[in-house]
């Protein structure tokens, strides 16, 4: 497993009501051992969520491990095909939706966890990936990553 470290960029994922599916990009400012149960915390400062308090600062928070992923390596793709499982950049983060249509460079995807359906240009999508045990896997069967 990748070990993640002070000065690190990493992706915060969130279980919170409107934020599910959701991951931000934060920098690890601390990371601090927790002697009660086995999840270690860290402390992060977001790259583009303020600070409510104080809008000239970045937010800043505790997060448990579980929660922290470092960011995904790039996966080149020449289009999305339908039904593939993308991260689409919007409102400050990434979103774990679906492609439900395609119309030369513009896909419309699905959210289950909203059920809102929206479109979006080629630039904003990436393919999701999910990160276990340290290795990141992409969805099965793509024919058109680049190398």
């Amino acid at each position: 497993m990748e070990e993640i470290n002070v000065g690190d960029t990493v992706e915060i994922s969130s279980n919170e009501d409107g934020f599910l599916g959701s991951y931000f990009v934060a920098q690890v400012i601390e990371k601090i051992k927790n002697k009660h149960n086995n999840h270690d915390e860290y402390e992060v400062e977001y790259e583009t969520l303020l600070d409510d308090e104080d809008e000239n600062k970045m937010y800043r928070e505790k997060v448990e491990d579980y929660k922290v992923r470092p960011t995904p390596p790039v996966v080149r793709v020449a289009e999305f095909d339908v039904l593939d499982k993308v991260d689409v950049y919007d409102n400050d983060g990434w979103w774990v939706g679906r492609v439900t249509h395609k119309f030369d460079y513009v896909y419309t995807v699905y959210f289950e966890s909203t059920a809102d359906e929206w479109a979006y240009s080629f630039d904003r999508l990436r393919l999701h990936q999910e990160y276990r045990n340290g290795v990141w896997t992409v969805s099965s069967g793509r024919q058109n990553i680049i190398a």
